[in-house]
């Protein structure tokens, strides 16, 4: 019976102590305007292999001055609850012009 808390507990504390990242580019000057355009890019082998190709330029529509931000969000950790048993992860992918 210890045995399966002591699991549990670490289970949750996994899963609550899971960091968010976030990485952001600045594409010639920077956005100019708040337009965002928003995809999921999905990977198996937790995070190592690419499924999708999420196209940042085509996102941009031809705009030559953009942001481009790729986070780990809270929406992503929830779907990875549950994808994550199939080794699944999404994580996000912002273009702002």
């Amino acid at each position: 019976m210890r045995k399966r808390i002591v699991g549990a507990v670490l289970i949750m504390a996994m899963v609550a102590l899971t960091g968010c990242f976030t990485n952001q580019h600045m594409i010639g000057s920077g956005a100019q305007g708040a337009t965002q355009t928003t995809q999921r890019q999905w990977y198996v082998l937790w995070g190592l292999v690419p499924i999708n190709e999420v196209d940042t330029h085509a996102m941009a529509a031809g705009a030559e001055n953009y942001n481009v931000k790729t986070q780990f969000t809270f929406v992503d950790m929830v779907i990875g609850v549950f994808t994550g048993l199939v080794s699944v992860q999404p994580r996000s992918v912002t273009v702002t012009k």
